[in-house]
């Protein structure tokens, strides 16, 4: 297996994966678009739809560094929510921030789970191919672009301004823990029905952390909000991606390509924590926009050029 993905590919998906897994557009569309676009050999080794590809388990398996990055990013607030996940059940109770932000959390993440275990498969090997990826790239620019005009709608103030990004407790407004104070508020039907759009990522081009901070502007989040719970919610659910393919990767599938996945997992680790740490200052004070128009030009172009070729 070890001709079907050299260290130049490797490094390249493992950055690409990192950046594209936490920016809104869709990291396993453009693990499907991009290698059918450069063609030649690119093309056949990084086919997801592949009978055993070592392609589809190396990239799940860098979902685990990429899960990496954001533990290192948030540790602070993984740390909280932990503690306040042992705190509830040892006390039978969901009183306070932190307790809640860690039951919202598990509640909020299981049917995207679910799912996955049932529905990952069929999507990939019928849609996980050129036109559908594109397709579905351009809906996620629609759905992005959606998200920020009914975002006007329902709070035309600008973010800073609007009350669910001011400070609590003497805490500034942009001020990590804050921020988990003011989700630990969210009722938790609220807060499945956000963790549950995440299921429309099964999609190849349907971003995940995309689709999770439109659903937040959907239900009132300000940009700051949506964007830092949407990145909560992938960290448990990519990560147990990861673990989940990781053994095939000791198996037959991944024979000769360890080097390769430890080079592509080291580029993801980087490039995802460089992602988080721009995104989470971007969304302070800035919109979907320029991701939704990426999205749907990519997604047109795309689908262009593969109906005519």
């Amino acid at each position: 297996m070890s001709a079907h993905l050299n260290y130049v590919e490797a490094v390249f998906v493992g950055a690409f994966q990192g950046v594209t897994e936490l920016f809104p557009v869709s990291s396993l569309g453009h693990s499907v678009l991009v290698p059918a676009l450069i063609g030649g050999h690119w093309a056949q080794d990084l086919n997801v739809t592949a009978p055993e590809s070592p392609y589809l388990a190396f990239i799940v398996g860098l979902h685990v560094a990429t899960a990496a990055a954001l533990l290192v990013f948030f540790w602070r607030d993984w740390l909280r929510i932990l503690a306040g996940f042992v705190s509830s059940l040892r006390h039978r109770r969901m009183q306070t921030s932190d307790e809640r932000l860690a039951w919202l959390i598990v509640a909020a993440t299981i049917p995207v789970g679910l799912a996955g275990l049932a529905l990952e498969k069929t999507f990939r090997t019928t849609l996980g191919k050129p036109i559908p990826a594109a397709v579905f790239l351009l809906l996620n620019g629609i759905a992005l672009y959606a998200g920020e005009v009914l975002r006007r709608r329902i709070a035309p103030v600008p973010d800073q301004d609007h009350p669910t990004s001011s400070g609590e407790q003497g805490q500034p407004a942009h001020s990590g823990e804050a921020v988990d104070n003011r989700l630990a508020q969210l009722p938790l039907r609220r807060g499945v029905l956000i963790g549950s759009s995440q299921i429309l990522a099964l999609f190849p081009g349907i971003s995940r952390s995309g689709i999770a901070i439109v659903a937040g502007l959907w239900r009132g989040l300000s940009h700051e909000d949506a964007a830092r719970f949407s990145f909560l919610l992938a960290t448990p659910i990519i990560l147990a991606a990861g673990v989940y393919k990781i053994p095939e990767l000791f198996g037959p599938i991944g024979s000769g390509i360890g080097g390769q996945v430890l080079a592509g997992s080291v580029a993801s680790f980087v490039a995802a924590y460089l992602a988080v740490r721009y995104l989470t200052r971007y969304f302070q004070t800035r919109t979907l926009t320029p991701f939704a128009i990426y999205c749907a030009l990519a997604g047109g172009a795309s689908l262009a050029w593969f109906a005519l070729h």
